[in-house]
This record gives C-alpha cells, structure tokens and sequence, in this order.
C-alpha cells in the first residue's frame, strides 16, 4: 500500500469508511493518483469484514472519488467531484503562460457594444427556456455543415452538454470510448460519472477506425470524439477518416455519439460530422474559444430523444442558461463584423501553429498540430521537462494528465506565441530535451 503515512483511515462501518477516505482527499492529504489499501489489508486495519471496506470502495466509485485501476487496485481519481486543491495551479509569477488551453483575448470580438444594446429587462419565471433568436442562429449553422437540427438545446460549455448526454443514456460501470489522448476534463468527468475509459488511439487525422472498432467490441455504450482542435493533440479529422469511423459506428447503432466542437469556427480546419444516421447523438458547439471562456453557453443538436432527456434533466436543475448570455451570444453571431473576425482568428492560430511546429523542426523535434489552440510534442520525460522550461521562463503542461496508454508528451497553448518567440521557445525546449535524452541513453 502507498497511502500517504501522514493520513490514517478510520471507520467501522462502510459509511464511516467512505467518509474518512473522502475527507482525506477533499483536505489534500491523500492526493490524486495515490492507491489506497488493499481491501484485505484495510480490513485487518480496521478489524471489519472485507465486505465492509469493499462496499465502501463502491461507494466511492459510483461517487467519482476512486476509480479501479487493474493491478494497482484502487487509486484516488486526478479531480474528483469535491472542492479541493487545484490540480493545475496557475503558472508561478513570470512565467510565460502556454498551460491554460484558452483563446488571445485579443482575437476575442468586442464585448462591449453588445453589452450596451441589452434591454435592462431581466429575464422571469415561465419565459421560454431558450432564447428565440439563438436557436435560429444555432440551426443555420448546423445545417450548414451538415448537422440536422431539428432538435436543439443550450447548455453552459461544453463538457455540461457532454456530462447530460452520458448521464441520459449511460450508468455507473458502462464503458466509454474517448480519445487517446484525450482532454483531461473528459477523462475526469468519465471517472465522476464512475463510466470506465476505454482509450482508442489518434493520429494526427483523429480516432484510428481499427482502435475504434476494438473498444465498441469490447462493449463501449458511447463514442467522444473531437471533430477539431482535438485537445490536447490538434488533431482533426479528414474526409477519408470520417468514412472509415462512419464504418465501423454502422455496425454498432445503439452506441451514443458526442461531437465536442468546443472550437468551432476558430479551429482552422473544416467541420466535419459522424452524426448521420444516428440513433442517439449530440454535437456540441461551445462559444468559449471563439466569443470568450466566460460566456458558458454552448449549443447542442442531437436526436430528439437525447436533447429530450437533456432538457427534462436541466428543468429540474438550473432550468436554463443565462437569458443575458443567450442574447450576448445572440448578438455576437448576428452582427456582420463577427465572422470576419472569428476568420482572422482561425488565421492567427493557425499560422502560430505553424511557426512553433517548424520551429521545432529545426531542431530535429517533431510535434502535432493540424488545428486548434494547442501543439503536442512527444517527448521521453514529461514532468523533466516541464521543470526544465519552467527553469527558463515558459509554463506549459505535461502530458501524463491527458493519457491513458498513448507515448509521452507536452501540450504547449500557442494562442498567445507569435513566430518571434516560438523561435526562442523552441531553443529552449531542444536544450531542456537533449541532455535528459543524453543521459538516459548514456
């Protein structure tokens, strides 16, 4: 057992056990990723029935708290659903922030003017849930690229429409096919959903169809897949690759497909959608990397059943998003000058993508990234090498939070890394790679 010697767990009961556990790790002293006792052991501890710790280790199962991980027994899930220390505290005072994922604020549109042209009129009880006009918009897009709309709902960011759709077709146990890698928020809202990861490995044109195929045969009840802007790779799919997932999904029709197009027309590359012909599906646009990360409306066409069971849900919760949100985003699709400047936006990202990626290459480092705000660099030791450019003056992320069985890597935000300093970041990371390379082959 390697539970933190500083934290005894106590209880006689499951209940008393369950609580222990949880109030160690809602105070930070058993961390993420630290495997508890083994039931056995932790019963000889307590002087309980192995039945008793074992319903207890349930418990926080279907909690979100813990998860089983095979020979490692039971280990205290990365972020579980509890007010805790921040798993990605914010990068120490100067250093350069390529950590965060998010968008240039300054390619964000102007918030302002829209804000003045709001009513004043605060929204009530027995309005419509959804604003009018928003929906309108939602559907004109969708339809655009190819996504039936004809059942549509609105819900804040993107990860709450994917944790309503699991939620309205999925139970604890059943397993979910996600992204290997994949965006740390899915893998840990999978795991407080207490649903099993199964990893399908990606390349550089998204979900490889063989791997894919594998985890629906191995049972998978739902399909997450990131059209673009994959996070945290940049991949995105291709026409050829759609055809061959399109093929393999045809064999299963009762798998749940979500499409989280958190990027959307910022992403750099086409829409591309697998939702044809579904039974049970949901595509997500959300507004965060386009209009702004605090504006947390998104969008989600599905089939009617799904967005049904997701509206029925959000009624008996917080009944609806913001009105003033709604109309913000409303107001910011309908004005001419927004897809111009979501345009350069797209432009921006992808020629700073570009810049780090050749950058790189100059170096003999090979990195990823087609679309999106980010690029991944495979390297050998990822917290070595996190440490290293923090050393310099650059946060960035390491990739263990992102993997399940994938090689290693960084995830670097380029939104905010012009060609100039892409040259010197990349200077840095080959001399913060080399030596360690170095030594372990040496």
């Amino acid at each position: 057992m390697n539970v933190s010697v500083q934290y005894q767990i106590r209880g006689d009961s499951s209940n008393l056990i369950a609580a222990s556990i949880e109030n160690g790790i809602r105070s930070g002293r058993l961390r993420a990723g630290e495997r508890l006792p083994t039931v056995r052991a932790l019963a000889v501890k307590l002087r309980v029935s192995p039945a008793t710790v074992a319903a207890a280790y349930s418990a926080l199962r279907v909690r979100g708290l813990v998860h089983g991980s095979g020979r490692r027994g039971t280990v205290v899930n990365r972020r579980p659903p509890l007010l805790t220390r921040a798993v990605f505290p914010p990068p120490a005072p100067g250093l350069r922030n390529l950590a965060d994922g998010g968008p240039d604020p300054a390619l964000l549109p102007p918030l302002k003017p829209h804000l003045m042209r709001l009513d004043g009129v605060p929204g009530k009880y027995g309005d419509a849930e959804n604003r009018a006009a928003l929906i309108k918009l939602a559907a004109r897009q969708f339809k655009r690229d190819a996504v039936a709309a004809e059942s549509i709902a609105v819900v804040s960011g993107a990860l709450d429409a994917v944790e309503r759709v699991l939620q309205a077709h999925l139970r604890p146990g059943d397993v979910v096919a996600v992204e290997d890698p994949s965006y740390t928020g899915v893998l840990d809202l999978v795991a407080a959903l207490a649903l099993v990861a199964e990893p399908v490995a990606i390349d550089d044109s998204g979900p490889l169809a063989v791997d894919l195929k594998r985890a629906l045969k191995l049972g998978a009840k739902a399909f997450i897949v990131t059209p673009r802007a994959q996070n945290p790779s940049g991949a995105a799919l291709d026409r050829k690759r759609a055809a061959e997932l399109l093929h393999v999904l045809a064999a299963f029709p009762d798998v749940v497909l979500i499409e989280d197009d958190h990027a959307g027309p910022v992403s750099g590359a086409p829409a591309i959608t697998l939702s044809a012909g579904r039974a049970h599906w949901a595509t997500v646009r959300s507004v965060s990397k386009s209009l702004g990360p605090d504006l947390r409306v998104s969008v989600m066409a599905g089939d009617a059943l799904t967005v049904a069971r997701v509206q029925g849900r959000q009624s008996l919760g917080p009944r609806w998003v913001s009105h003033i949100l709604q109309d913000l985003v409303a107001m910011m699709w309908a004005d001419t000058d927004t897809p111009a400047i979501l345009q350069k936006a797209a432009d921006t990202y992808a020629h700073r993508r570009r810049a780090l990626i050749e950058a790189l290459a100059q170096h003999g480092i090979a990195a990823r990234g087609r679309s999106g705000l980010n690029v991944w660099v495979p390297v050998a030791e990822e917290a070595g090498v996190a440490n290293a450019m923090a050393s310099k003056g650059w946060a960035i992320r390491a990739g263990e939070c992102y993997r399940i069985k994938s090689a290693p890597g960084i995830r670097v935000t380029i939104s905010t890394l012009p060609p100039e300093d892409a040259r010197k970041f990349a200077a840095d990371l080959a001399e913060s790679i080399r030596p360690r390379e170095h030594a372990q082959s040496a």
